[in-house]
């Protein structure tokens, strides 16, 4: 009873606490302020962001595809279909409960795929470290073009972005060493847990037995061009934000990718973040919202359309199988 109400918890604490700030921000607000918001979420030209879900689509795709060149040094070649609708699935899962998606992609690409699930899920960890090292790259240009605005923020907001980057690498480093310490273990657990953590890191050795490291290195630029592009392009759907330097693009960015890496999905944080990010490069905190919820709501509507759709069609697609 106790371990099923803390799986609840975790499922609808977070989506209450986005419900929580959407009301908090929306009430917080004047009426002529909430007006203000509705008019430029209604004024946003579609055009922008039909690109913007066009450069979604390319990301999402180009990550399914990328994730073969982990698969094939261990032998598996999974049909693109299916690792596209394992990870449309998986980010659908991330709205609900954070970082449950990835545990969810390497599950339905081991039932459809026959791929042994810590193997796949090994390969998706490899995914996210590469994944973690583009981030900080691009969060190094952000820094180097517009260091005052970007710290300024976190500070104001109590967020230590290089805190929480020491704190994943200590959370690595401790797991290594839980997995000596079990390394000679003969009690029956350890032992399962022992070829679990075999396959796990085989998975993530994956990546350093690929044959085609220039074309994976090509498809995780590509991934992250695309976030860029497809960020990057709706700042002209709100008169505000239609000026907006490139240093206030890339700040904005890292600020909403680190709210969204950090709760499940960035539900009721992203549009409050880009309102607060964006008051420093001038842009008023009703117009830096709608920018936000435009961002959010229109790669968010794209996550459940395609991500439902892949659940539905994944047993019809291997039915045969």
């Amino acid at each position: 009873m106790k371990k099923k109400l803390i799986r609840i918890a975790k499922t609808f604490l977070p989506l209450l606490l986005g419900v929580f700030l959407i009301w908090y921000s929306l009430s917080s607000a004047t009426p002529l302020e909430r007006q203000e918001l509705w008019n430029n979420i209604l004024r946003a030209d579609l055009k922008w962001v039909t690109l913007s879900l066009f450069f979604g689509i390319l990301s999402h795709l180009s990550r399914a595809y990328r994730w073969k060149y982990l698969l094939e040094p261990m032998g598996y070649k999974p049909r693109l279909a299916n690792s596209f609708m394992a990870v449309m699935g998986g980010y659908l899962a991330n709205l609900g409960v954070p970082r449950s998606g990835e545990v969810l992609r390497g599950a339905t690409i081991s039932t459809y795929e026959k791929i042994p699930f810590h193997r796949a899920f090994g390969t998706i960890v490899s995914e996210r470290i590469a994944d973690l090292l583009m981030l900080l790259l691009i969060a190094v240009f952000g820094l180097l073009i517009q260091t005052e605005s970007i710290l300024d923020y976190f500070s104001n907001s109590e967020i230590n972005p290089f805190l929480s980057i020491g704190a994943l690498f200590a959370v690595i480093l401790v797991g290594i060493l839980i997995l000596n310490l079990i390394r000679n273990s003969q009690h029956p657990l350890m032992v399962k847990v022992r070829d679990f953590s075999r396959g796990l890191l085989e998975g993530m050795r994956s990546i350093l037995k690929m044959k085609q490291k220039k074309a994976f290195l090509f498809h995780t630029i590509f991934i992250w061009v695309m976030y860029v592009l497809m960020f990057y392009v709706v700042k002209f759907t709100v008169p505000e934000t239609s000026s907006l330097s490139i240093a206030g693009v890339m700040a904005a960015f890292i600020v909403g990718t680190f709210a969204i890496s950090t709760t499940n999905g960035g539900i009721g944080v992203y549009p409050i973040a880009m309102g607060a990010i964006l008051l420093l490069f001038g842009v008023n905190q009703r117009a830096g919202e709608a920018f936000g919820w435009i961002v959010w709501g229109s790669q968010t509507l794209l996550v459940i359309i395609l991500g439902g759709l892949s659940l539905l069609f994944l047993p019809l697609f291997n039915q045969r199988k």
